[in-house]
């Protein structure tokens, strides 16, 4: 088994402990898997190049796989995206914090690289109070699923720990996430918009929010 260090959440006392130890390693370039309101995510500074290629290679995932940003704001939606869509800011106010990730044109001044994104940036903020306490330290932080490609995501930390304890050097345990499904995608670059991935937020749920705004969300195939 390996040497990773891992806290718990059970208490006010573990969780400040947790969430220091998360925000501290990822400001030292390192990655951390924490939990989210979905599945585990293994987390890394979205700034640090060589942090979120290290992510990539930790998974076995290529640059033309990059990870989502993960916010603890919905205003900082706009400092990492640019002509966001009045109908995803509804979908944003009325989603966020929760399963919804939306695709956007990433602000042509942001000196980070996130592999092949074509210009793009995929946000989402999290309902979690672990996660949300931990982004409030750190800044935006590159977040991919806590799995190995092929497998599925870890809905708790022993799984984290199997497939990619080697890689990280915290793990924050909060239990057995409450979702264990991962977010719905939604590509908002289209003047229509398009779901990219079906998750824990269904089509019909999505279209009933966007009824005021004449969009109908179209699915990937």
């Amino acid at each position: 088994m390996s040497s990773v260090d891992r806290f718990e959440t059970s208490t006010e006392e573990e969780r400040e402990a947790a969430v220091t130890a998360a925000a501290g390693a990822v400001r030292r370039g390192e990655l951390v898997v924490i939990p989210t309101d979905t599945v585990y995510g293994i987390a890394a500074d979205a700034f640090s190049h060589d942090s979120v290629k290290a992510l990539l290679e930790a998974k076995g995932r290529g640059r033309d796989m990059p990870p989502p940003v993960l916010v603890s704001a919905a205003t900082t939606l706009d400092a990492l995206a640019e002509g966001v869509p009045t109908w995803a800011r509804a979908l944003v106010e009325q989603f966020w914090p929760g399963p919804l990730t939306v695709v956007c044109r990433q602000q042509a001044s942001l000196m980070w690289d996130l592999g092949e994104t074509r210009g793009t940036v995929a946000v989402r903020m999290p309902d979690d109070e672990v996660a949300l306490a931990v982004l409030e330290r750190t800044g935006p932080l590159a977040v991919s699923s806590a799995n190995t490609t092929g497998l599925p995501a870890a809905t708790d930390a022993d799984q984290a720990e199997e497939m990619l304890g080697d890689s990280v050097s915290v793990i924050v345990d909060a239990g057995t996430s409450p979702g264990g499904e991962a977010s719905t995608i939604i590509d908002c670059t289209v003047p229509e918009g398009r779901v990219l991935r079906l998750g824990a937020l269904s089509v019909e749920t999505l279209n009933a929010a966007l009824e005021e705004h004449g969009v109908v969300l179209a699915d990937e195939d």
